[in-house]
Parts: structure tokens; C-alpha cells; sequence
């Protein structure tokens, strides 16, 4: 892969959550997990916790809420 080494994100619309918990029991990882607070719907949302997704997509289609969740990749250059 010349160098390049692949970096994955589970990048969550908050105010698009509506604390269903479905992508927190999908990510084989345990990488996602339900915040306090609230946002602007009255909802408790989703949180990405750290690193190491593996870029599944387990919780993106577990999710019923279109936009909700984002897997992202990034491409990080190797030294």
C-alpha cells in the first residue's frame, strides 16, 4: 500500500441521533456509546469513542435515521 496506512471514523450528526442505542449493539468493536446530554430534540445521542474502527459500517446500517452516522476513511501516510 506504499506507505499508506487506512484510518477509519464513525462520524456522528448529532442532532440527527435519536438514541436508539441500534449502532452502539452493531460496532463489533464497542467503539460508540449514548452521551448524558442531550441535544437540541430532547434526545440522548451517540458518541464516538477513540480509535480503532475498522470501517464496517455495522453501525451506519444499523441506524434508522438517514445521515445519522458517517463512516470515514482517511488515508494516513506511513513513515
Amino acid at each position: 500500500m506504499d506507505g499508506k496506512k487506512k484510518k477509519f471514523t464513525a462520524a456522528i450528526s448529532i442532532n440527527e441521533c435519536k438514541g436508539c442505542e441500534r449502532c452502539i449493539r452493531a460496532c463489533p468493536k464497542k467503539l460508540l456509546r449514548l452521551e448524558d446530554k442531550l441535544n437540541s430534540h430532547g434526545y440522548r445521542y451517540v458518541l464516538y469513542s477513540g480509535e480503532g474502527c475498522v470501517g464496517c459500517g455495522s453501525c451506519f446500517y444499523a441506524c434508522p435515521e438517514p445521515g445519522a452516522i458517517t463512516v470515514i476513511e482517511e488515508i494516513e501516510e506511513g513513515s
